[in-house]
């Protein structure tokens, strides 16, 4: 039982973690990501939780807070039901395997360092995530501008293995059932809108950590004071990020986001800080000029004003 185990976390970081949970709360309200693939590396990198404890306690705190977002979707008919369908079918039974993958490894530091590896690489590509997010929704820009719509047809097979794959990653690491599932449904579905995009990958989500959690519950290392520390922060947080939505630079929040991530993922992965600090700043900087670029090509920011000839100075006349 994991009460029988030795607190696998510093003693007095429960306040902190509250204040975590908030903060990555409201990124999630604000943005729709952020919640695994930031709270569990914060878990680990700045309060020294054990990674699997770590995946376990944020798990069970996703599995309570997923479906108030998925309720929203669903009422907004946002949900495309039968791809739903076809995901859970794969990764609900995968995520609850992946939590029996990560407890077969073995014991100790071995089981640890794998998942650390696990997370650092499922950072890097939650980064992948989200630049793919905002693709979409300059992509969505141009075609309500150019008029392009059509129906979409589920793709069975496809579908199941994406969902096979995205429990699996999602029960070793708990990231990706906000993100990585996302690139692999914008592949398979280009014409799928935005919004039943987000909605969908919400509500297959709800089922996905359910099961997840549930096996963590069973074979993790879930430790309820971490959880309900970080559950009491997370949760105001959320309600605050989603009345800020609406005035607050999502975008900017996002790019932030995916250098905050892929810094974590690099520093899982052993990166030294010069590293670190190398590859983000590149990413500002180069990530600045192409989200530029990107966007006028896209049409989704404003034109360039053409600039006016200046007028001829008009001679003196001659007296």
């Amino acid at each position: 039982m994991a009460g029988d185990r030795e607190r696998p976390y510093p003693r007095g970081v429960d306040f902190g973690v509250t204040l975590a949970g908030l903060g990555v709360g409201v990124v999630v309200g604000m943005t729709g990501m952020g919640g695994g693939a930031l709270m569990t590396p914060l878990l680990v990198l700045f309060f020294g939780v054990a990674p699997l404890s770590a995946v376990s306690s944020d798990l069970v705190a996703s599995a309570v807070m997923k479906p108030f977002g998925g309720a929203v979707h669903l009422r907004r008919g946002t949900v495309h039901r039968g791809l739903v369908l076809w995901l859970c079918a794969g990764s609900v039974p995968a995520a609850f395997a992946g939590v029996l993958v990560a407890r077969a490894l073995g014991p100790g530091d071995r089981v640890e360092t794998v998942i650390r590896i696990a997370l650092g690489v499922a950072l890097l590509l939650a980064a992948l995530g989200l630049v793919a997010k905002w693709y979409v929704g300059l992509r969505e820009t141009r075609e309500a501008k150019e008029g392009h719509a059509g129906p979409i047809r589920v793709r069975v097979i496809p579908t199941v293995l994406v969902g096979i794959l995205g429990g699996l990653i999602v029960g070793i690491t708990s990231v990706g059932s906000g993100s990585l599932i996302i690139v692999a449904l914008l592949a398979l579905y280009p014409a799928l809108r935005t919004n039943d995009l987000v909605g969908t990958d919400l509500v297959q989500a709800v089922p996905l950590v359910a099961s997840a959690a549930l096996a963590h519950l069973l074979f993790g290392d879930f430790q309820l004071g971490l959880t309900a520390a970080l559950v009491v922060g997370a949760i105001p947080g959320v309600l605050i990020g989603a009345t800020l939505s609406a005035r607050a630079p999502a975008g900017l929040i996002r790019a932030a986001l995916s250098v905050v991530l892929v810094a974590s993922g690099l520093k899982l992965l052993g990166a030294n800080n010069v590293t670190v600090a190398a590859t983000a700043g590149a990413m500002i900087v180069l990530g600045s000029g192409a989200w530029s670029v990107l966007r006028r090509r896209s049409g989704a920011a404003p034109p360039r004003p053409a600039s006016r000839p200046r007028p001829r100075s008009r001679s003196a006349t001659p007296q």
